[in-house]
C-alpha cells in the first residue's frame, strides 16, 4: 500500500464506540452517536416540523452541505418523505437541543444514483444534526393552529374517511390533563354533533388512515367555544385534547362513484334525512344533506320522462329547503341565492319569491322584498302572510324616509347656522375696514378678502363633514 493510500484510508470517517443502529430492522443502515444530550424525554412524531441545523459529508471529509455555513435553519415534516429517510428515521430519535452524528449507508441515503454532481453513486454520508424544535401537524385548511395532530401509531395504507362515511373510533378527551370523556363509537363523519363529537374532532380524522392512534390538541373555537362545556367542567373558550385511535372506517360513495339511478335513489334518502334535522332544529346539518341532493343531481340528466320529473322535483325541493334552513342561520345571501335557483326551475313558485323576500326584509331591502310579496299575491291572491309582509315593509320603507328626511333637516338647520355665523364674521370685517379707501380700490380689496374668507369656510366646512 503507498502512502497515498495509507493517508486517504485514515482520513475516512468511522463511526465512534457509541453509535447505535437506530433502523427498524437493525440492518445497520443508520448509526446514530449522540455528542450533545439533549433535554427532557419527548422527541418528535410524524408529521410534526422540526428546525434543525446540519452539515452533511462524505466519509472522506468533504463537506457537500451545510445549513451552519449558509447561516439558516432548515424545516421539513418529519415522515413526510421531504427528506432521505435516514433523516426521518434519525431525527424522530432525537430530543430538544440535541446534536448528534448520523452515518448512512446507500440505501438510507440518495442510493445507488447518487446525487450529482456532489453525492456520488453508492455514497454513505455523514450528518452533523442538531435539532432545535418542533412544531406538531397542523390539519386546519387555514393553518391557524387550531386543530394540531402528534401521530402516536402510524395507520395503514392511504385511504382516509370523506364526508359521509361510517367511522369506529375510539378516543379519551382531557381538560389539563384529567379525563373528561372516554368511549368508543361509530357514527356517520359530518354529522358528529349528533353525538357530542366536537367539530375539530371531525375535521381531524378525515385526515386519519385505519388504524392511526393520534393525539390533537384543539383550540377552542374547534372544541366547545366560548360556552364551554358545564357538563365536563370545561369552562369558556378553553383548549383540549383528545387522543384518538380510528379502528375503521367505510368511505361513502361519492358522486362520481354512482351511476344515475343511485344518485336519485340517495337523493330520496338524504332529503328524508334533511327533513328529520330540519324538524328538530338542527338546520346545519339539514343544509348539509340539502346539498347532497343539489350535487348529485345537478347536472343528470335522464332520459325517462318520470325520473326526469322526479329528478327536477328533488332539486326544486333541494333549494327551497336549503332556503328555508338558511333563514333559519340568519344567512339571507344565500337564502336569495336558493330561491334564484329555485325560480329558474319553476318561475312561479309562491315559496320561492316568499323566502327571498324575507331574506331581503332581512338585509333591510324592503323595496326589492316588497316586490317579491307583490307577485306572490299575484299568484295568490289569499296570501294573508304576503299581505302582512307588504303592510311591514311599507311601514319600513316609511320610517326609512321619515329618518331620512329628519337627517336632511338637520344638515340643513346645520348649515344655515354656519352661514350665519360666516356672514356675521364677514360684515364685522366690512365694517372695520368701510367700503371706500383714499385711492378708491377698497371695496376691490374687501370683496378679494371675502373671497378668500369664503374660501376658507368653505374648506373648514368639508373637513368638519
Amino acid at each position: 500500500m503507498t502512502m497515498n493510500e495509507e493517508d486517504q484510508k485514515s482520513n475516512i470517517y468511522t463511526p465512534g464506540p457509541n453509535a447505535v443502529d437506530i433502523t427498524p430492522e437493525k440492518d445497520g443502515g443508520i448509526l446514530k452517536e449522540i455528542i450533545k444530550e439533549g433535554e427532557g424525554n419527548d422527541t418528535p412524531g410524524t408529521g410534526h416540523t422540526v428546525s434543525v441545523h446540519y452539515t452533511g459529508r462524505l466519509t472522506d471529509g468533504t463537506v457537500f452541505d451545510s445549513s451552519v455555513e449558509r447561516g439558516e435553519k432548515f424545516e421539513f415534516q418529519l415522515g413526510k418523505g421531504e427528506v432521505i429517510k435516514a433523516w426521518d428515521v434519525g431525527v424522530a430519535t432525537m430530543k430538544k437541543g440535541e446534536k448528534a452524528v448520523l452515518t448512512c449507508k446507500p440505501e438510507y441515503a440518495y442510493g445507488e444514483s447518487g446525487s450529482p454532481p456532489k453525492i456520488p453513486e453508492n455514497a454513505t454520508l455523514v450528518f452533523e444534526v442538531e435539532l432545535f424544535d418542533w412544531k406538531m401537524e397542523d390539519l386546519t385548511s387555514k393553518k391557524d393552529g387550531g386543530i394540531l395532530r402528534k401521530i402516536i401509531c402510524l395507520g395503514e395504507g392511504y385511504s382516509t374517511p370523506n364526508e359521509g362515511a361510517s367511522v369506529e373510533v375510539h378516543f379519551t378527551g382531557k381538560y389539563n390533563g384529567v379525563v373528561f370523556e372516554e368511549r368508543d363509537l361509530t357514527f356517520t363523519l359530518g354529522e358528529g354533533c349528533e353525538f357530542g363529537v366536537v367539530e375539530g374532532l371531525e375535521m381531524a380524522l378525515e385526515k386519519f388512515k385505519k388504524g392511526e392512534k393520534s393525539v390533537i390538541n384543539l383550540k377552542s373555537k374547534y372544541a366547545f367555544g366560548s360556552k364551554g362545556k358545564a357538563e365536563f367542567n370545561i369552562p369558556p373558550n378553553a383548549e383540549i385534547q383528545y387522543e384518538v385511535e380510528l379502528k375503521n372506517f367505510e368511505k361513502a360513495k361519492q358522486g362520481w362513484e354512482m351511476d344515475s339511478d343511485e344518485k336519485l335513489e340517495q337523493s330520496e334518502v338524504v332529503k328524508t334525512k334533511g327533513t328529520d334535522y330540519f324538524k328538530t332544529g338542527k338546520y346545519n346539518l339539514a343544509i348539509k344533506q340539502y346539498k347532497k341532493i343539489v350535487s348529485f343531481l345537478e347536472f343528470e340528466k335522464f332520459e325517462e320522462e318520470e325520473k326526469a320529473k322526479q329528478c327536477e322535483a328533488l332539486l326544486l325541493a333541494a333549494h327551497l329547503n336549503l332556503a328555508m334552513c338558511y333563514l333559519k342561520v340568519d344567512n339571507n345571501k344565500e337564502v336569495i341565492n336558493s330561491c334564484d335557483k329555485a325560480l329558474e326551475k319553476d318561475p312561479n313558485n309562491v315559496k320561492g319569491f316568499f323566502r327571498r323576500g324575507q331574506a331581503r326584509m332581512g338585509l333591510k331591502d324592503y323595496d326589492v322584498a316588497k316586490e317579491d310579496f307583490e307577485i306572490v299575491l299575484k299568484l295568490d291572491n289569499n296570501n294573508k302572510a304576503a299581505r302582512n309582509q307588504i303592510l311591514l315593509c311599507n311601514n319600513k320603507i316609511k320610517e326609512y324616509k321619515q329618518r331620512e328626511k329628519n337627517t336632511y333637516r338637520n344638515m340643513f338647520e346645520k348649515f344655515a347656522e354656519q352661514d350665519a355665523i360666516r356672514d356675521k364674521h364677514i360684515k364685522g370685517k366690512t365694517e372695520e375696514k368701510g367700503v371706500w379707501n383714499a385711492n378708491g380700490d377698497g371695496d376691490k380689496n374687501i370683496q378679494d378678502e371675502m373671497a378668500d374668507e369664503e374660501h376658507n369656510d368653505d374648506v373648514s366646512l368639508t373637513e368638519t363633514e
